[in-house]
């Protein structure tokens, strides 16, 4: 793997009509602004070759919202990143990404979010960067690494859907 995106689903409704957390849809902004931050990522360049999604409701609805921008990706849907925390995340993505550049994860919170934390501080990103990310990884958030032969991370873009607040 050369480069990791990691994309936290959209806003999601607060409750589920099965009452099941799994099974919570995207409120009509978390459809938007998926779709918007995946746009970004794709006019920037970044394509991902695989894309690892939650098998939960709200991601899967979050991958919708995205494929249309990624037209190369194949994407897996992995019941355990369902709430999966950083090491579970970041052990699936150098599994997938063994055979491919580059690897999309659509997941949740608080994994993404410290997984995000983590390697920003390996990649020896700005102190300022580190805390602000550490602090707030909103819905339809990405963060984007690239990585050197020996696997180490690189910091290559943060990217937060514009809210108008």
């Amino acid at each position: 793997m050369d480069r990791l995106i990691l994309f936290r689903h959209g806003k999601a409704e607060a409750e589920s009509a099965s009452g099941d957390d799994f099974d919570r849809r995207l409120a009509p902004r978390g459809g938007e602004e998926s779709g918007e931050t995946a746009a970004k990522l794709a006019d920037l360049g970044f394509q991902p070759d695989l894309a690892l999604v939650s098998a939960a409701v709200r991601t899967r609805e979050t991958w919708a919202a995205a494929e249309p921008h990624f037209p190369k990706a194949r994407a897996i849907f992995d019941a355990d990143l369902y709430h999966a925390d950083s090491e579970a995340v970041r052990h699936a993505a150098a599994k997938a990404g063994a055979m491919v550049g580059t690897v999309l994860v659509i997941g949740h919170n608080p994994g993404l979010q410290e997984l995000t934390a983590r390697l920003l501080t390996e990649g020896s990103a700005p102190p300022s960067l580190i805390a602000r990310a550490s602090r707030q990884f909103p819905t339809a958030a990405a963060a984007v690494f690239l990585f050197d032969g020996e696997g180490r991370p690189a910091f290559d873009g943060l990217f937060f859907p514009d809210r108008g607040d």
